[in-house]
């Protein structure tokens, strides 16, 4: 029988295994910080309730401008102005059938990089969904610093996508190296009326998990996977930097257009009601923002 000395569990040398991860039986430890997600709290920290008309505030966004695809092999081509504007309390993003550069159609991609930043947050947008095969709206969100690489290694949220050869489903997904396009870690849900009525999609990003919903009730989440031989933590959970808020109407593309377009249902509108971020003061203390 092998001797086994006894070791003395100091304050120091038990405040040294822990910081290492390690309990004094040898057993791994979180290093994901404590907290109760039914006691969190939230407060608004940015919105747009799209109050005024005319054109999207340029403090609260900005647009991506032009064509080539977007690594989508979308057809339109986002414009500056003129394919986004608000009216009666509501945003409207219209794709058209018009020549724009080497492309037939023209949009809009708004975002808010370097505007409206965050880490950790919850996230509500409330829209109504535009009809026609080719058509693809999107709310989501982006990594705006990159820190672990080109898409897909710094990660995607998708909190809401749909297309319109399947009417009625919506998709929200999670993006990383790991696991990302056809791949993605997501979950379709059908909710009748969505290109009819107004609904509500929203995404809450905590340390350890991501979690979806549609009119307040949670459809999917993603939690923190554990990190396997030859992988860097970041291969499947990238969602530990800031990211930010990006909402366009796409028309064809690999995913839009995979079951052809319809040329007929142009000029097609993407309408959202508003759009709110909430971030929690406890979640904000934990991660020492």
């Amino acid at each position: 029988m092998k001797f086994m000395q006894r070791v003395k569990w100091t304050p120091a040398l038990l405040a040294l295994l822990l910081l290492v991860g390690f309990t004094p039986a040898g057993r791994a430890e979180s290093a994901e910080p404590a907290y109760d997600i039914g006691s969190l709290n939230y407060e608004l920290v940015w919105a747009d309730e799209f109050d005024t008309d005319g054109l999207p505030d340029p403090a609260l966004w900005t647009f991506n401008v032009g064509g080539g695809g977007w690594g989508n092999g979308e057809l339109q081509y986002y414009m500056p102005k003129g394919n986004a504007s608000i009216e009666n309390g509501v945003l409207t993003i219209e794709v058209r059938k018009e020549r724009r550069g080497t492309c037939s159609y023209s949009s809009a991609r708004m975002l808010t990089r370097n505007v409206a930043d965050w880490l950790y947050c919850k996230i509500e947008a409330r829209a109504k969904l535009p009809s026609g095969k080719g058509t693809w709206p999107a709310i989501w969100m982006l990594p705006t610093d990159g820190a672990y690489g080109d898409w897909p290694a710094s990660g995607e949220i998708d909190i809401m996508e749909h297309v319109g050869f399947d009417p009625d489903v919506i998709v929200q997904s999670i993006h990383t190296a790991r696991t990302h396009g056809d791949a993605a870690s997501n979950h379709s849900v059908k909710v009748p009326g969505v290109r009819e009525d107004f609904h509500t999609y929203g995404v809450e990003w905590l340390p350890d998990r991501i979690i979806f919903s549609i009119d307040g009730e949670p459809t999917y989440t993603y939690e923190k996977p554990e990190t396997a031989e030859g992988e860097r933590p970041s291969d499947t959970w990238p969602f530990d930097q800031r990211m930010h808020l990006l909402i366009n109407l796409a028309f064809g593309g690999t995913w839009g257009g995979s079951m052809g377009i319809d040329e007929g249902c142009l000029p097609a509108r993407f309408e959202v009601d508003y759009v709110r971020v909430y971030q929690s003061p406890e979640i904000l203390a934990l991660t020492g923002q």
